[in-house]
């Protein structure tokens, strides 16, 4: 699957296109922006672009008002079908931002439903309650999402929801040829949805890929023949910014092994997790780290570690944001994209594991492991390859047994003996792909 070997991309085009904070009715094409964005992608090796919500919402995009209509902040179906065929002329796949579990206020149904109560036919849509009433005086009370009384919870169970849910995504592949969804709050969702709509993305388009949002527990819950094909690794997106403030490189080793290593025990071996260090969620990963020096080894691990890759804009250019600040904080409008050393370290790693079948699909195994520098294997029956993170400002020598004695460099194609030990440089990443497997 074409997912497997990909690097994302991702886009809140709200923020990035400047759109204001509330809907205000106004159509606007700020959608076209990213046209000039395609290049800049290109160049960043991604494969992939992932957008967050771009259907009418009252605000935030996660509050939507209709999934066939492109929010009118951003613009119109014409304008994101032009932006979609770019990137696709481009050799760019595009996902979109799949919000099933929820919906705004200004939700045609559920409008429906304010006005004529238990009289509408789509109050079944919904998780309600006519003995109770809202702070917005409804004369009902209503489930929402996690408390948040803005985001209607929809009734996944109830069949015509699904249907219409399921015809949206029909009209999104056939108007836009999308390639794959990202599933909001995915570990919200029903289980019986999450089959149904894995047997909807098997036969709607070949390689059609879901990937769910999910926090904490047993990831396989949500990823499997009858859910999704990925989800998101929040688990190491902890470990991956913490083992470099901390100066502690066993949390990410150890959590790594847990989840992608050799033992009966290990939970994802051989499976495809969405990778990150930042997103529209959470602080700037330019932000959190307290020494900027970090960022070029803390991106060769994520690069290097099993999973998908993805790069949230403006981060490939060290963009600083902070949650404390709010989401707009997260999300800023940018007019053009910028490029300085990092946009060219991503890229280069980018290239590095899009060639590599070992940084692709390989095995995970620890070969060292010290405060500040990690060394391990990747490893497939044709390729290995070893990936060594330095975190500390000192050049580090690292005496392992290599299996091998000459590699090459997959991000500097430069060859390296082993013999005697090896220098990792002040904040450094090395791919050596091994002379022998």
């Amino acid at each position: 699957m074409w997912f497997e070997e990909a690097v994302v991309y991702q886009i809140y085009p709200l923020g990035l296109c400047g759109a204001p904070l509330h809907n205000d009715g106004k159509e606007e094409h700020r959608i076209l922006k990213v046209l000039d964005w395609t290049d800049h992608i290109k160049r960043t090796g991604a494969t992939c672009v992932l957008f967050n919500p771009v259907f009418e919402s009252d605000a935030h995009g996660y509050d939507t008002r209709d999934y066939h209509k492109i929010d009118c902040r951003l613009g119109t179906k014409d304008d994101f079908r032009q932006v979609c065929n770019a990137l696709h002329n481009a050799g760019l796949k595009i996902m979109l931002d799949g919000v099933f579990n929820h919906v705004g206020r200004g939700f045609w149904a559920f409008e429906d439903v304010r006005e004529k109560k238990w009289d509408s036919p789509y109050k079944d849509w919904f998780c309600i309650s006519f003995d109770g009433d809202t702070v917005w005086h409804d004369g009902f009370w209503y489930e929402g999402w996690e408390g948040h009384m803005e985001l209607v919870k929809l009734n996944v169970k109830n069949s015509a929801v699904r249907e219409y849910l399921f015809d949206c995504v029909r009209s999104w592949v056939r108007d836009y040829d999308i390639d794959g969804l990202r599933l909001d709050v995915a570990y919200c969702l029903d289980g019986e949805f999450l089959a149904a709509l894995r047997g909807l993305a098997d036969n709607i388009k070949q390689d059609f890929v879901l990937m769910g949002e999910t926090l904490h527990g047993d990831y396989n819950r949500w990823m499997n023949d009858s859910a999704c094909h990925s989800v998101t690794n929040y688990e190491c997106y902890k470990g991956l910014y913490s083992s470099f403030n901390t100066g502690n490189m066993h949390e990410i080793a150890y959590s790594l092994n847990r989840q992608f290593g050799p033992e009966q025990w290990c939970l994802y071996t051989g499976k495809h997790l969405l990778s990150f260090v930042d997103n529209h969620d959470v602080s700037r990963i330019a932000t959190i780290l307290t020494d900027k020096n970090c960022l070029v080894p803390l991106y060769g691990l994520l690069f290097g570690m099993p999973g998908i890759p993805a790069v949230y804009y403006g981060s490939e250019w060290g963009k600083e944001g902070d949650k404390s600040e709010g989401d707009p904080a997260l999300r800023p409008a940018i007019e053009y994209p910028e490029e300085n050393e990092l946009t060219a370290w991503i890229a280069s790693l980018a290239k590095a594991r899009t060639e590599s079948t070992a940084l692709c699909y390989g095995s995970y195994r620890n070969v060292m492991v010290m405060p500040k520098q990690l060394i391990f294997e990747r490893k497939t029956t044709k390729e290995r390859v070893i990936v060594a993170i330095n975190g500390d400002g000192s050049t580090y020598h690292a005496d392992f047994d290599a299996q091998s004695g000459l590699a090459i460099d997959l991000i500097t194609g430069k060859e390296h003996d082993f013999g005697g030990g090896s220098d990792l440089p002040p904040y450094s990443c090395m791919f050596w792909k091994t002379e022998k497997v």
